[in-house]
């Protein structure tokens, strides 16, 4: 009947579906079962107890959850976990090395480029993801292609804002921002 929940004929809903994955977050391997429905956000935060990459808008708007998987950066809150199965996931907590801040973390710091914080762990792995897809060789709305060898030392501000768009702060620490992530491209 229309509007009724799918049922198992026995009147109840059905259960969730779960898989057995192996993560690879921040270089450790997590055999771990999730609900199929489950976000790699959730997983993280509420499972492995990676509490570093926030929750801000649940609808991949504002970018606080922003992660990288195989390198490449992602939204965490609209990826889901079976999706991520066997690939290597960095957070916020996976950038410093050996009690060693990355550079970026250590350039945000000099650069004031943080008020609240809320938005800096989306903020350093977006911009880590970033600058790998400049050297790389991705183009954006500024440059429409970079053909040959990147010159990183030339990342213009206005190249580092357009890259950084998917990525909000709500206490307006952009120009800190930019500043960093131009300090550590040059």
């Amino acid at each position: 009947m229309k509007g009724e929940a799918n049922t198992n004929g026995d009147g109840a809903a059905p259960g969730p579906v779960t898989v057995d994955l192996r993560l690879s977050v921040n270089g450790r391997r997590h055999p771990i079962t999730v609900d199929t429905r489950e976000t790699l956000l959730d997983t993280l935060r509420e499972r492995m107890d990676l509490t570093g990459t926030k929750k801000g808008c649940d609808h991949g708007q504002c970018g606080a959850c922003t992660v990288l998987v195989g390198g490449r950066r992602v939204k965490s809150c609209l990826t889901l976990t079976v999706t991520v199965d066997d690939r290597d996931i960095t957070t916020v907590e996976g950038l410093s090395a050996d009690g060693v801040p990355h550079p970026l973390q250590a350039a945000f710091i000099e650069n004031d480029a943080l008020q609240c914080g809320y938005c800096t762990p989306g903020q350093l792995c977006s911009a880590v993801g970033m600058l790998a897809e400049v050297a790389d060789g991705w183009p954006s709305a500024v440059t429409p292609g970079l053909d040959g060898e990147v010159d990183l030392s030339k990342l213009a501000d206005e190249e580092i804002r357009e890259r950084m768009s998917g990525n909000l702060c709500r206490c307006g620490a952009y120009p800190g921002i930019v500043a960093a992530i131009g300090q550590v491209a040059r």
